[in-house]
């Protein structure tokens, strides 16, 4: 019976095409796959193409949203009759307004259906890029809070219809900080179409945002800077400028406008690249291996130079920046003050540099294997540290032209140009061992965690009992007679409060005893390539954070120093810079994060 079912089987299409002449083989008999699979790998199939189909019809959205917003952007900047500021403002507060819609309706609707979310990226929306999020988002608010104060001082020469778009730009930046906040890890599978969509557009309105807030920044700092030429000029004209009539609200809510104005461009930086990760994961189903790696925690242990140098190069950095901002704010920078700011960066970025090709090398003679699981959240982190050191990298070869042009001999050129080179060294080999330890797959924890417990465990229990010995001193003391006097209740509760104070003080001491040789016993068992990965991987997390903290907060020597500004013009240089500085900053805060993945793996 057996032998006949097989017979009436169909043999497949390797049988058919098999040669006559060609000896049957007899022991694999190849059939046709059955209707299920074929079926089963259809769907699949369908569901990729659908998939593409999506992602496709979305980013044709996008793109469409950024082409019409760059040319308002574009007619507002050359001609600024057609297309005012205004209309870019109405533009824009119909996009946030759609957005925080579809936002609304995915927190009430689409999350909310079974279903919805059955899997969660674990790499995607890391604490520190949520943190960062909250931080750049309540700065923006805060932005947003005094330019609406601004302009009611200004509420004589200025609409009111002025004060209505700070107003939805607050309600834009909170939804989308607390949306990204809970959701930005979720995998959805359903309303695929429609949720890709919406990120995309809301990806778009960050993306305009960004772009009219370098365009804005620009020519706000360019109103800065000739604010004296200004002045001198129109002294004894009558005054058609809207004048303030409370000259210390205005200036408060004007220098608080200026410091507060380049955190508007990074938290859309930051949003974009977190929407595109949720994008990217729309309908996604993680497997089971990839859901059950367990990420290591951050630890700091095993690591002494690293964060002494690093600390170092923190507070001279600080003394550094705050030398210049005192010059800036006060008069015009001096030479001597440039000549300072530069030096601090030629002698840091080589350190850097040379830190990150140790790093390279220790990852090149480690045998971690590669990780090669399919994750959206690294492949993104590549491509933004690859775009954002564009940004520094341009303008370090603008400045390189600028002053090999001119006068390269001269102490401060020279200084500058030094500062270039290195500058383009730095991101290079940053990137390069970055990108490396983001592809290695961390090491063994399990050891190392028991090794600890073990030497934590002996620590406690080679001391002393202090707690027992208290007790059973207070047992003999209540076994005395009852009856005393006040006067030695009284001795009696001092010296219990005393021997009290004295048990927590040495548990206090027992406990920092017992921390202090896990920390040892920790750092003495890594191995001297980890130890290495680690102290060079915390040493570039806080000299990125100063090098984040300095241009953020208002150093622009590029733009102060004058050299490229009289070379390639006011306009032109300006453009350079306000394109190029944002990305740089952007740049230095996304290394802290991959840094810190590349100190947990090691």
């Amino acid at each position: 019976m057996l032998a006949n079912r097989v017979s009436r089987q169909k043999p497949c299409h390797h049988c058919n095409h098999r040669p006559a002449s060609a000896a049957p083989d007899t022991s694999t008999i190849h059939y046709e796959k059955s209707w299920l699979y074929r079926h089963c790998s259809s769907l699949v199939q369908g569901d990729r193409q659908s998939q593409k189909a999506g992602q496709l019809f979305s980013g044709l959205l996008a793109m469409n949203v950024v082409f019409l917003g760059s040319a308002f952007l574009s007619s507002m900047i050359f001609n600024h009759v057609a297309i005012t500021l205004a209309d870019v403002w109405i533009l824009l507060s119909i996009l946030k307004v759609l957005c925080v819609c579809w936002i609304f309706y995915y927190l009430l609707g689409t999350s909310r259906q079974p279903h919805a979310v059955l899997h969660r990226d674990s790499h995607a929306g890391p604490i520190w890029l949520r943190g960062s999020l909250l931080l750049f988002g309540a700065f923006s608010v805060l932005l947003n809070v005094f330019e609406i104060g601004y302009s009611v001082v200004h509420i004589q020469c200025k609409s009111h219809v002025q004060l209505v778009f700070p107003c939805i730009e607050i309600l834009f930046v909170s939804t989308q900080a607390l949306f990204l906040w809970h959701r930005s890890k979720d995998c959805i599978q359903v309303q695929h179409n429609l949720t890709r969509c919406g990120l995309m557009l809301t990806i778009a309105t960050n993306l305009l945002l960004w772009l009219l807030a370098v365009t804005n920044d620009s020519i706000h700092k360019e109103i800065e800077s000739q604010l004296r030429d200004v002045e001198q000029r129109l002294a004894g004209n009558e005054t058609i400028l809207c004048t303030c009539p409370n000259t210390t609200a205005c200036e408060v809510f004007q220098k608080g406008y200026i410091l507060l104005y380049p955190f508007n461009t990074e938290y859309c930086l930051v949003c974009c690249s977190m929407l595109y990760v949720m994008w990217k994961n729309v309908g996604r189903r993680i497997s089971h291996h990839h859901a059950s790696h367990i990420k290591p925690k951050f630890k700091l242990q095993g690591v002494v130079f690293g964060p002494l140098l690093g600390a170092a190069a923190v507070i001279i950095g600080i003394c550094v920046f705050m030398m210049y901002q005192i010059q800036a704010t006060g008069s015009a920078p001096s030479r001597q003050i440039f000549v300072m700011y530069y030096s601090y960066y030629i002698v840091l970025l080589p350190l850097m540099s040379v830190a990150a090709v140790i790093g390279t090398i220790i990852h090149a003679l480690e045998k971690r294997d590669l990780d090669t699981l399919k994750n959206p959240t690294r492949s993104l982190d590549v491509i933004l540290l690859m775009g954002a050191a564009l940004g520094q990298i341009g303008m370090s070869y603008f400045s390189i032209v600028a002053i090999v042009a001119t006068d390269p001999r001269d102490l401060l050129n020279s200084l500058i140009l030094s500062y270039s080179v290195l500058l383009i060294f730095q991101h290079i080999t940053q990137n390069v061992f970055i990108i490396d330890g983001l592809h290695r797959q961390p090491f063994a924890e399990a050891i190392e965690a028991r090794h600890t417990g073990h030497a934590g465990q002996h620590a406690v229990g080679s001391e002393p009992s202090h707690e027992e010995t208290a007790t059973s001193k207070s047992k003999q003391e209540h076994t005395q007679p009852p009856l005393r006097k006040e006067e030695e209740l009284k001795e009696e509760r001092d010296h219990e409060a005393h021997n009290q104070r004295r048990v927590s003080v040495l548990e206090l001491g027992q406990e920092i005893r017992r921390v202090s040789l896990s920390y040892i016993h920790t750092y003495s068992h890594l191995s001297w390539k980890r130890k290495a990965l680690r102290e060079i991987s915390f040493f570039l997390v806080l000299c990125n954070i100063i090098l984040w903290i300095m241009p953020t907060f208002g150093a622009h020597p590029v733009f102060e120093n004058g050299l490229e500004k009289l070379f390639y013009g006011y306009s032109t240089w300006f453009a350079i810079v306000n394109f190029g500085l944002p990305l740089g900053v952007f740049y230095r805060m996304h290394s802290v994060g991959g840094l810190l993945e590349v100190y947990i793996s090691a």
